[in-house]
């Protein structure tokens, strides 16, 4: 797959002529077949805001200064009131707040009235008039046009999993038992009682020579048999013939531990998913805590690494409850389940320890697909309840697949194979049923980019959107005209919210906001509760008609005037030209406050900020995470520097090559887009590249070693912050994608791992590590300064913070991190 977007080239070229205003109509021209019912917005960076200047200490400071912004927003049951969180001034704790979706005021809930708020992940019966939700474990039903609750569970059990049958009555779950109330009774019945043990045995004839004698011998020892097996078998005559006892238990196996389990709305069926129980950890699995409540070292339990880790599958499990039977369903019917998908891969590490790798066909472990922001489970049934839809992946992360259940014949049915040489993507991997439909709709990165196709289960699939931009966040409304999504349609940067028609497969835009906009459309589905925010802006809420073309009305103000006082630098969005790829590297750069477009001379310094996660956006229109990194950025550009925050290859948003480019060669690809950006910076930016520095924190920590060890003269000092220095003592979910593991592919560990380059150390390094990081460990950091210690280096020191966590939560850590920092870029660059 490659990038030929005529757009994305001319937007390079926009880039290195003005850096100031990128224009979004050019990109959403080559877009078909997005219809804009708005005239072509024009994406313009911000104005720098405020007049007091910004100080290390303030932008270090607790954020409650910067206003304290809504959480956790979503709709009532009937459409017309928004609840969201906002935290308390000077604790951790979160007030609740109700305001009219077409008011500016807004009231806090009373800790009495909480439980009838509702939920964001409330359900509602098949005619819209009731909703169901939990508040602290119980189950509560709403009238919604009454306003009227109704308590169904009072206990200190913790309900979950609910939902409205077809035939009305609301079932939930507890532990693994399903449990079905009769709304208008009040009776609850048990509807499924899953046992992750072996079904007992019941009275058993004796077996061995000695028993059968002892019953031939002894009369007492005969009868108590016989008295056994008298009350056993009228104990299940009584459970098969009198209905008012609960007879549903159904038994998975001993030593099995559920992963999910989904009931089919016509409460008929469940597909359950099993696998063998096993630890997260293991026993050697700990960290240090040195700093304890009690004044002792705490052995704190850590998860396992992923060179600790062994392939492990799952069973899918039909439970028929019509007539108390449960299957297996095989997997073996799925294209691809026994193939050698590393075989490449095997070859070349056997070669370099001079062995011959024979490929052979071999049944793959396969699981329940683990998307990382779902809100929704792999397991989908369609509205009558007799199909169900499942997505999977292997557990090598080269296949996905979604597909339905054969019940007869105990086989899976795939309807889509989605196979990627690098690795499937664990985000984009939203799936449902048309309404009232045999149809599935679903995601798919099969032609470079996130798009969304739908598909008969005997037919073929059909894209809906398509171009190169990604779609996600999909919400089908309950008539079956449209699905809306949010998508970066006009520039990478920017995400609005648009909607497809699932017949004709045109796309409107519905929102012109121009930043970063998520959306939640309605119960009534007439409205949007929108979140919104610009890159100088953090997060509000918004309220506006769900249609194309919508205004949208600002609901909350909450950023506070000292934050809006600040005098803040607004960075540009440009397009660095790359010297590796076809497509650019988008980037923020802050110019100093004095800087005058077109100056010459090569004297400025310069930063770049490496951004974590790898697979993370940074450089977009909308507020940042790392809204501390924004105001440290704009306090070193009213000094003089340039600065720059690269979504490298690797980052979010720009298509599945962008992100597989560091498949088994982490921190190659990144730092060759380091290199383009301060050549970038020099010839447009008047950067000394004698001059210029870089840092980052986890993901950007790692790409910080691997800059100073693998391009020693690129940058003149660089801070890696709790960063990972050997990918073999990461966790398996994230790492496994990207270098596979280590006991498959050691070389893809060692060309990744920082460790490994440590001799190639040139210039001034700080190492920040906080000591209780159950994320990237601080063990990271010892193991290579024990390294860098025997390599007798010397232009390295370390600061560690023994009581943070990989996010850092005392503003005192914070201060004393970014102190070291911009102290070693002012006595070095």
């Amino acid at each position: 797959m490659t990038f030929k977007s005529s757009t994305q080239k001319t937007l390079v070229a926009l880039a290195v002529a003005s850096s100031f205003m990128l224009s979004g109509c050019q990109s959403t021209a080559s877009q078909a077949p997005i219809t804009k019912t708005v005239a072509p917005s024009v994406v313009v960076t911000p104005q720098d805001t405020g007049s007091t200047a910004i100080t290390l200490e303030q932008a270090m400071a607790h954020p409650d200064w910067l206003g304290r912004q809504p959480e956790r927003a979503y709709w009532s049951a009937d459409s017309s009131t928004i609840f969201y969180a906002r935290k308390q001034q000077g604790n951790e704790l979160r007030d609740v707040f109700s305001q009219s979706a077409t008011s500016q005021t807004a009231e806090q809930v009373a800790l009495s009235a909480h439980h009838t708020l509702g939920t964001k992940n409330a359900v509602y019966s098949n005619d819209k008039k009731l909703q169901a939700y939990t508040f602290e474990g119980n189950v509560f039903v709403k009238n919604v046009q009454t306003g009227a609750i109704k308590q169904v569970t009072h206990s200190s059990a913790r309900e979950s999993n609910l939902q409205f049958l077809n035939d009305g009555a609301l079932v939930y779950r507890q532990g693994t038992t399903f449990n079905k109330v009769d709304l208008a009774t009040g009776i609850t019945s048990e509807l499924a009682n899953i046992k992750l043990s072996d079904k007992p045995k019941g009275v058993e004839a004796p077996a061995t020579y000695i028993a059968k004698e002892q019953h031939k011998l002894i009369d007492y020892v005969s009868l108590m048999h016989k008295n056994k097996q008298d009350k056993q078998t009228r104990n299940e005559q009584l459970t098969k013939q009198n209905t008012s006892i609960a007879n549903a238990q159904f038994y998975l196996g001993k030593g099995k531990t559920l992963v999910n389990a989904q009931l089919s709305p016509n409460g008929q069926a469940i597909l359950a998913v099993i696998k063998d129980q096993k630890s997260w950890r293991d026993d050697a699995d700990i960290m240090p805590n040195y700093i304890g409540d009690d004044g002792t070292i705490k052995a704190e339990k850590v998860r396992r690494r992923v060179a600790d880790e062994k392939s492990a599958g799952s069973e899918l499990i039909y439970i028929d409850l019509t007539d108390n039977s449960q299957k297996t369903i095989s997997m073996t019917s799925l294209p691809g389940f026994d193939e050698d998908v590393l075989a490449s891969v095997k070859t070349e590490n056997y070669a370099r320890d001079g062995k011959t790798y024979k490929s052979e066909k071999a049944p793959r472990d396969i699981n329940l697909m683990m998307d990382w922001g779902w809100d929704q489970g792999a397991i989908v049934w369609n509205d009558t309840g007799d199909q169900v839809a499942v997505m999977l992946e292997a557990w090598d992360n080269k296949d996905r697949w979604l597909a339905t259940v054969n019940v007869d014949e105990a086989k899976l049915v795939s309807q889509h194979r989605l196979h990627d040489d690098a690795w499937v993507n664990y985000t984009y991997n939203d799936f449902g049923w048309l309404n009232n439909s045999d149809t599935l709709y679903y995601l798919s990165e099969e032609s470079g980019y996130s798009h969304i196709y739908k598909k008969p289960l005997t037919g073929k699939a059909t894209e809906l959107t398509k171009g190169n931009f990604v779609v996600s966040n999909l919400t089908l409304t309950d008539d079956n005209s449209a699905i809306y999504y949010k998508a970066n349609v006009e520039h990478p940067g920017l995400y609005e919210i648009y909607k497809v028609n699932v017949e004709s497969g045109q796309s409107e835009q519905v929102t012109n906001l121009d930043g970063m906009t998520d959306y939640q459309l309605s119960p009534d589905q007439t409205k949007l509760l929108l979140t919104h925010s610009k890159i100088m802006q953090p997060a509000e809420l918004y309220v506006a008609p769900a249609k194309a073309n919508t205004q949208a009305t600002r609901l909350t103000n909450t950023v506070s005037e000292e934050f809006l006082a600040k005098k803040l630098i607004a960075p540009k969005i440009i397009a660095v030209p790359s010297s590796h790829t076809q497509q650019p590297i988008y980037a923020k750069v802050y110019y100093p406050a004095d800087y005058v477009e077109g100056e010459s001379g090569q004297n400025r310094k310069a930063v770049i900020f490496n951004h974590g996660a790898g697979y993370l956006q940074n450089s977009h229109m909308g507020w940042s995470g790392y809204f501390r990194e924004f105001m440290f950025h704009s306090l070193l550009a009213s000094e003089g520097y340039v600065v720059m925050d690269m979504d490298y290859r690797a980052s979010k948003g720009y298509g599945r090559d962008w992100r597989t480019a560091i498949y088994r060669q982490m921190g190659t690809p990144e730092i060759q887009d380091l290199a383009d950006g301060v050549s970038w910076m020099a010839d447009n930016a008047n950067v000394d590249t004698a001059a210029v520095g870089t840092y980052g924190g986890s993901y950007g920590g790692f790409m910080t070693f691997m800059a100073l060890f693998t391009q020693p003269d690129l940058f003149q000092a660089g801070a890696a912050l709790r960063p990972v220095t050997d990918w073999a003592h990461y966790n398996g979910p994230y790492t496994s994608n990207i270098l596979n593991h280590p006991d498959v592919d050691p070389i893809a560990y060692e060309r990744s791992s920082p460790i490994y380059f440590a001799e190639g150390l040139k210039n001034r390094l700080l190492i920040n590590a906080p000591m209780v990081d159950d994320n990237v460990f601080f063990q990271d950091v010892v193991r290579v300064v024990q390294r860098m210690i025997e390599l007798e280096k010397e232009n390295f020191e370390t600061a560690i913070y023994p009581v943070e966590p990989h996010g850092f939560r005392q503003p005192s850590s914070w201060l004393d991190e970014y102190r070291r920092i911009y102290k070693m870029f002012k006595e070095t660059l």
